[in-house]
C-alpha cells in the first residue's frame, strides 16, 4: 500500500480516502505501527518488523542498524571520529526492483566509516535528508563503491536516515531509499520518518532491557548453580540447564549433586514457582539450604521437611518443588522423595522407560509434611532422570501428554547412552522453550566399578581396636596404600575407641577406596560426637580434635540400629612415568 506521503498517491487508508486530511492518515497510519512493530522482545525481529513496515509504504527499501553495546544491553558507548561507533546490520527489507543492492549483510557488523551519511547521523544524533541524491553523494551513502553502482544501476535516487533515539539512549540508525518511479523524500517524509523512528526505537529500548534483564536473571542463576560435579561412584551423572526464550521465564530451576559419605551421591532437581530476580534469590537460598543439610547426612525426607520449614521463613513467600534421589553404590539402589514435583523416569539398560510411583509429597513452603520415602534398586546401565517442568511444558498440550513425549524419547536407543544434553534438547517438540528447564540424567555403573568396599564385624571389648588396626593394615598393603597406613589405624583407633566409650561398643568396620579413601565405625549410641573443648591439664577428648586435623573431613551420621561416625582421607598422588 503505497504511503500517505510525498505525493505517491492518495489510497484509503483503514477507510479513509484520499480527501481526508493529510495529518490524519498520517496519524491512523502511525497508529497502525504500534500494532506491527513491537510485536515480540525480540531486537532482531523487532528490526525487521519495522522495516517491513515502511516498505513499501514510506520507502522502497529499508535498512536498521543498532549498535554493538545496545545488544550487549548496554546503554551507548563513548566514540570519536577516529574511533567511529560499531554497529550490526539488523535488517534489510527492499522492494524487488531493488534486490540487486549491497547493504552489510545482516547479523554482521556494519560499515562505519566516518564519511558515511548514516555516521554523520548517528554521530550528531540528527536526521539527515538528501532529497535528490547527486552524481558525487552515491559514495557517501553506499558502504562500499560496489554498493553505490548498484544503486544508481537500480535509479536510487533520494535518500534518509534517521537516528534511533528513546529514552534519551541512543540506539542506531534507520536509513531509506527511494528509487525510480517514485518522487522524491520531502520534508513532510523526514518529520514521518522521524516519529515513526521514536515510535521503533521504544520499541527496540523495550526489547533491549528485557533482554538486559534476562541475561542478568540467567546470569546469576548460572552463578548459583554448580560448575562441576563431585566424583559419583558408581554413577555417570550429566546435567543441563537450558534457560528460556522469553526473558519472564527465567529465574527459580536449579539442580546439585552432593557426595555423601559412604560413596552415596545425593541428586537434587527443584523449581520455585515464579520467575525473575526474586525466584533466583529464592533459588540460590533453598540451593544452600539443602547443600548444607545434605553435608549433615540427613535422611532425603527430613531434608525436604527442613527445606519445607527454611521456604516458610523466606520474606518472600515463595512456593517450590523439590525431587530428591539419594544413591548408594554398595547396593545399587535410590531412596527418592519429592515434594510436589514431577515424578523422575528411569530407564533401564534395554531400553524401556517408566515413570517410577513415589508419593507426591506438597510443595515446599506449603506446611504439609511429612514426605514419604522410596526404595528403588537399580541395574547396572540404568539410568534415572530427574527434570522440572520447563523441559516438557508447552502452551497447546497437556501435562500428560507432555510427560509421554518425554518417555517416548527417552526410550529410544541411542549410541553412548543416554545423556541429559541429548535428551533435553528432544523436548519439547518443534516449539521454543518458554519456561527455563533442568535435566540431570545419572547411569548406573558396576557395583564393582571405580569402587572398592570392605566391611568387616569387629568384636566386643578392647580387643576391637587392635583388631581395627590390623584390618586396616592388611587392607591397605593389599591396595598398596601402605604409606596413609600409620594415619588411617590412628584415624580408626580413635574412632572404635569413641564407640567403646560411648556407643556400647563398635559394630562394623567398613573401608571404601574411590577417590578417597573413607573409614566408618558404627556403634548402637544414639548421640552424634561432637568436638569439645579441652584445656591442657585434661587427659581425654582430644580424639575428635585429632581426626579433624588428619583427615579431610569427617562427620556421622544416624541409623536404624544406632549410628555411624567416618572420616576421609585424599589419596596419595599416582607416581610419575620414569619417577
Amino acid at each position: 500500500m503505497p504511503a500517505p506521503a510525498g505525493g505517491r498517491g492518495g489510497v484509503e487508508i483503514d477507510g479513509l480516502s484520499a480527501a481526508q486530511p493529510e495529518a490524519l492518515r498520517h496519524l491512523v497510519w502511525l497508529n497502525e505501527a504500534s500494532a506491527k512493530v513491537g510485536t515480540t522482545l525480540d531486537l532482531q525481529r523487532t528490526a525487521k518488523e519495522f522495516a517491513d513496515f515502511t516498505v513499501p509504504r514510506l520507502a522502497d527499501g529499508c535498512a536498521v542498524d543498532l549498535l554493538e553495546s545496545v545488544l550487549r544491553g548496554e546503554e551507548g558507548t563513548r566514540w570519536s571520529a577516529s574511533r567511529p561507533p560499531v554497529l550490526r546490520a539488523m535488517a534489510v527489507t527492499q522492494i524487488e526492483q531493488l534486490g540487486d543492492l549491497e547493504p552489510d549483510v545482516v547479523g554482521e557488523i556494519a560499515t562505519s566509516d566516518p564519511t558515511l551519511v548514516g555516521m554523520q547521523c548517528l554521530m550528531a544524533r540528527e536526521p539527515i535528508l538528501i532529497s535528490r541524491i547527486g552524481p558525487d553523494e552515491y559514495e557517501r551513502i553506499a558502504v562500499t563503491r560496489s554498493a553505490a553502482a548498484e544503486m544508481r544501476k537500480a535509479g536510487v535516487h533520494s535518500y534518509m536516515v534517521i537516528p534511533l533515539i528513546a529514552r534519551g539512549v541512543l540506539l542506531g540508525l534507520a536509513d531509506f531509499v527511494r528509487s525510480a518511479g517514485h518522487p522524491p523524500f520531502t520534508r513532510t517524509d523526514l518529520a514521518l520518518a522521524v516519529q515513526l523512528a521514536s515510535k521503533a526505537a521504544v520499541f527496540v529500548d523495550n526489547a533491549r532491557l528485557y533482554g538486559r534483564e534476562r541475561d542478568h536473571v540467567v546470569n546469576l542463576q548460572r552463578s548459583l548453580l554448580p560448575r562441576s560435579t563431585p566424583p559419583t561412584p558408581g554413577l555417570d551423572v550429566s546435567t543441563r540447564y537450558e534457560p528460556s526464550s522469553d526473558p519472564s521465564g527465567v529465574g527459580g530451576d536449579w539442580f546439585d549433586v552432593v557426595a555423601l559419605p559412604g560413596g552415596r551421591t545425593a541428586l537434587v532437581v527443584g523449581d520455585v514457582m515464579s520467575h525473575g530476580l526474586p525466584a533466583a534469590a529464592t533459588m540460590g537460598q533453598l540451593r544452600t539450604v539443602a547443600r548444607t543439610l545434605m553435608a549433615l547426612d540427613m535422611a532425603p525426607e527430613r531434608v525436604l521437611a527442613r527445606l519445607d520449614l527454611a521456604a516458610r521463613d523466606l520474606e518472600e513467600d515463595q512456593i517450590a518443588t523439590c525431587l530428591c534421589a539419594v544413591h548408594d553404590p554398595l547396593d545399587s539402589s535410590y531412596t527418592v522423595v519429592r515434594a510436589g514435583h514431577p515424578p523422575p523416569l528411569l530407564v533401564t539398560a534395554d531400553g524401556s522407560a517408566r515413570y517410577l510411583d513415589v508419593p507426591a509429597g506438597a510443595p515446599l513452603g506449603a506446611g504439609v509434611i511429612p514426605y514419604d520415602p522410596v526404595a528403588v534398586p537399580v541395574e547396572p546401565g540404568s539410568s534415572l532422570v530427574l527434570f522440572t517442568d520447563g523441559v516438557v511444558k508447552t502452551r497447546a498440550d497437556d501435562i500428560d501428554t507432555q510427560l509421554r513425549r518425554l518417555l517416548e524419547a527417552a526410550a529410544r536407543p541411542r549410541p553412548g547412552g543416554l545423556d541429559a544434553t541429548t535428551l533435553i534438547g528432544k523436548c519439547p517438540l518443534d516449539e521454543p522453550r518458554f519456561d527455563e528447564a533442568v535435566m540431570v540424567v545419572a547411569r548406573s555403573r558396576s557395583p564393582e566399578a571405580g569402587l572398592d568396599v570392605k566391611e568387616w564385624p569387629l568384636p566386643e571389648g578392647g580387643a576391637a581396636a587392635g583388631t581395627a588396626r590390623r584390618l586396616v593394615r592388611e587392607r591397605l598393603e593389599r591396595w598398596r596404600l601402605t604409606e596413609l597406613a600409620e594415619v588411617t589405624e590412628l584415624v580408626v583407633s580413635e574412632l572404635v575407641g569413641n564407640a567403646l566409650r560411648y556407643g556400647g561398643g563398635p559394630g562394623h568396620l567398613r573401608l571404601l577406596r574411590h577417590e578417597r579413601l573413607v573409614v566408618e565405625v558404627s556403634d548402637k549410641g544414639p548421640d552424634l560426637p561432637q568436638i569439645q573443648h579441652t584445656t591442657p591439664s585434661d587427659e581425654g577428648g582430644r580424639g575428635l580434635q585429632l581426626i579433624n586435623m588428619l583427615c579431610r573431613r569427617w562427620g556421622s551420621c544416624r541409623t536404624e540400629t544406632g549410628k555411624l561416625v567416618w572420616a576421609e582421607l585424599d589419596l596419595p598422588d599416582p607416581p610419575r612415568p620414569g619417577s
